[in-house]
């Protein structure tokens, strides 16, 4: 069975850095291409980040290019997601999601998901 577990989620001052972690088990985590995903309360879920299968190819959602960056380490089975300058529009339910076709920003397409750390940055 595959549970990706998501950690490292918290209150935060606009300005300030979080680490988020997901913890990948029950699939072959190189295999598969990693995202990131947030939904904040009233929206859809939007891409954040994305990063294919050896860490070699990575996409950003525009509003958080510069800001965060989205690494793995396969040994570990665990994607990251370094995020800097938070802003309280960063604020929403992070979730982590595996696709074992391409490093893609479309949600439809990824196979399994977390069930998400949330991130509250305070103005």
């Amino acid at each position: 069975q595959v549970h990706l577990v998501e950690s490292g989620g918290g209150l935060v001052q606009a300005g300030g850095s979080l680490r988020l972690s997901c913890a990948a088990s029950g699939l072959s985590f190189g295999m598969y291409a990693m995202g990131w995903f947030r939904q904040a309360p009233g929206n859809e879920r939007e891409f954040v980040a994305v990063i294919n299968r050896n860490g070699g190819i990575t996409y950003y959602a525009d509003s958080v290019k510069g800001r965060f960056t989205i690494s793995r380490d396969n040994a570990k089975n665990t994607v990251y997601l370094q995020m800097n300058n938070l802003k309280p529009e960063d604020t929403a339910i992070y979730y982590c999601a595996a696709n074992t076709y391409s490093a893609t920003r479309n949600a439809r397409e990824y196979d399994y998901w977390g069930q998400g750390t949330q991130v509250t940055v305070s103005s």
